[in-house]
């Protein structure tokens, strides 16, 4: 199948979960044998109009994220393109109202990846020119709902994993609670550590993975709780290694206020972790543990701290194969049952 994905700004230009979805599902297409185009605003050097680094081929509409221009000359290359199917980034409005006017042309479906995270209000009109929405979890389902979307026109798809490297990967040096989120304003690892400070008196280690502004605020505050000589800041890690960690840990402990999905929690789960959730409003983490009886959803830091205790007594595991619904084939196939069901509805095959 040739896909088409549309982003005039990929995250290349801006790094955001949205469109860092965007690019693995272009790439989990690709690895599939789909040929996929991305048609973006250039963000390669050279002259080229045209940057293939991988069995993904960008296709520069403009130099730079010019709104009007890119939207001029998207629905013409569109239709040269011809591809069975378009996959949109849901903004600027105004580029996804011009990816529709290219699928028209080329007779193909739009379908606009919904992640929820996208920074700008998408207009009435151009919510009604995707013929599918796909979003990565329940919660952001209500929202697109709530926003106007036809629930008849919405589907979830979650995010994927490796199972392979899962299976793969050796577990690193034991380790009680693990915890992984970028470390902004949203992490709240303020709940997981008025939890572990309730646990002072008892034998406990626990490893945060993950970096940035507020990383030194967490560190202070694990100080000042007299905790900070059992909790280790390892930073970002790259996935082999967070995966390496997950193995060796117990429990992985999730309180961030906001997951459009959870995906370092879906990581951690196929590890053999144990999960302990802190039900937030604006996070879909429960959504991943609901039917499970192994884990733990928790709305106060001292019920964070009786779970972990209950955690220690359970089996130790490395592996869980019931995530093997999460499994990158086994996901992107739900992508390929889709896009084909709106070609055939289209009457192309």
């Amino acid at each position: 199948m040739r896909v088409a994905v549309v982003a005039m700004e990929t995250s290349h230009h801006r790094d955001t979960e949205g469109r860092r979805h965007l690019d693995r599902l272009a790439g989990t297409l690709a690895e599939a044998g789909h040929e996929v185009s991305v048609f973006c605003s250039r963000w390669w050097g050279g002259s080229s109009s045209q940057f293939a680094p991988d069995d993904v081929t960008y296709r520069g509409v403009t130099v730079e994220p010019a709104e009007t221009s890119f939207c001029t000359r998207l629905p013409a290359l569109l239709a040269k393109h011809r591809p069975d199917v378009i996959v949109a980034y849901p903004t600027p409005s105004s580029v996804l109202r011009a990816a529709n006017a290219g699928a028209k042309l080329a007779r193909a479906p739009l379908v606009v990846e919904w992640f929820g995270d996208h920074e700008r209000a998408v207009s009435d009109r151009a919510m009604g020119s995707a013929d599918q929405f796909v979003t990565p979890s329940g919660l952001v389902q209500t929202r697109l709902w709530e926003a106007g979307a036809d629930a008849d026109l919405t589907t979830v798809i979650p995010e994927s994993i490796d199972m392979k490297l899962v299976r793969a990967v050796d577990p690193a040096e034991a380790v009680d609670v693990v915890y992984a989120h970028p470390l902004d304003e949203s992490a709240n690892i303020e709940s997981l550590f008025l939890g572990l400070a309730e646990l002072r008196q008892k034998g406990w280690s626990a490893t945060i993975i993950g970096d940035g502004p507020e990383r030194e605020a967490y560190e202070r505050e694990a100080a000042d709780l007299r905790i900070d000589d059992r909790v280790t800041f390892v930073g970002t890690c790259n996935r082999e290694r967070r995966l390496a960690i997950y193995k060796g840990a117990q429990v992985f402990v999730q309180t961030a206020w906001r997951e459009h999905f959870a995906t370092e929690l879906l990581w951690a789960l196929a590890c053999g972790c144990i999960a302990v959730v802190e039900y937030q409003a604006e996070s879909s983490a429960h959504e991943l543990v609901e039917h499970r009886d192994r884990d733990f959803r928790v709305s106060t830091p001292q019920e964070i701290a009786d779970a972990i205790v209950e955690s220690a007594g359970l089996e130790h595991r490395t592996v869980d194969e019931s995530l093997a619904e999460y499994d990158r084939a086994t996901v992107v196939k739900r992508h390929e049952t889709l896009y084909e069901r709106l070609v055939d509805e289209r009457g192309l095959f």
